[in-house]
């Protein structure tokens, strides 16, 4: 009697599906948050920025003296102008922020791996923004707030004293908020624009606080007519308590500052879905 042995295949056990994600808003979202986070000249530039904005305007409210100022200078102050004085230098910090957050993907060749991941490319664009504007607008305001409240102290029983609840306070130290939040996101889309660190920064520099200086040397009658509209000007109105003669209202200001804005992340749109990378 003899046996058959039957030899059974072995079965291997098929694969696992690997999962698939999709390129979402969301998912870009938190990946452009993580790499903003992570990134130290991040923390440092918002820390500068921050530290222009609340010791700048403490400092001048403890240095001020009625008795120093003479003619229009000594009549046109008031609380708000001095807390914040600081603005001035915090958008520079701040809109260096925004510069290297996008032109420095392109010196360092990142961004061939975040359009290669982000294949529709401009959600790379808008995600950045939205970082970038959520975070400047979270310090920027805290630092608006630090300056009013640590110089009330100095300024309190002069005549330019005012507190939170004076009116027009809130809405001035909020407006410096969101001006200096969409410095931030005008530095980013000049960056994405020209695509170099230092010509975004020399171009926001240029714009911000040259063009006023340049316009100087314009006739009277068109310095009257262009400087309101200038961004920096602009800008300047919407975290103004009073509105100076020939300046735009808050409102207005708000509206020209954001125009200023939008054709520049226009002009970076057109560049990043039509040029390489």
């Amino acid at each position: 009697m003899s046996a058959t042995l039957t030899a059974t295949p072995e079965t291997t056990a098929a694969p696992a599906p690997k999962p698939t994600y999709k390129v979402t808003f969301g998912r870009v979202l938190r990946s452009e948050g993580s790499k903003f986070l992570s990134l130290r000249s991040s923390w440092i530039t918002l820390a500068v920025g921050l530290f222009f904005l609340a010791f700048v305007g403490i400092m001048v409210a403890y240095r001020y003296n009625p008795a120093d100022l003479h003619g229009p200078a000594a009549d046109s102050r008031d609380a708000i102008d001095i807390s914040l004085k600081g603005v001035e230098l915090s958008q520079l910090a701040l809109g260096v922020l925004g510069v290297l957050a996008t032109a420095g993907e392109y010196t360092t060749g990142l961004i061939r791996s975040t359009f290669a991941a982000v294949p529709k490319r401009l959600p790379v664009l808008w995600t950045k923004c939205l970082v970038l504007f959520g975070a400047a607008i979270v310090v920027a305001t805290a630092g608006a707030f630090i300056s009013f409240v640590g110089g009330e102290n100095f300024l309190h029983g002069k005549a330019i004293a005012l507190t939170l609840s004076s009116s027009g306070v809130l809405r001035c130290l909020f407006g410096a908020g969101l001006y200096l939040a969409l410095v931030t996101v005008f530095g980013a889309a000049l960056g994405m624009l020209v695509r170099s660190v230092a010509g975004g920064i020399a171009l926001l520099v240029g714009i911000m606080m040259l063009l006023p200086v340049f316009l100087d040397m314009l006739p009277s009658s068109w310095k009257t007519d262009v400087a309101p509209y200038l961004p920096g000007t602009a800008g300047q109105s919407i975290y103004s308590l009073h509105t100076a003669p020939g300046a735009l209202s808050s409102g207005t200001g708000l509206w020209v500052f954001v125009a200023w804005v939008a054709a520049a992340l226009i002009g970076a749109a057109y560049r990043v879905v039509r040029s390489d990378s």
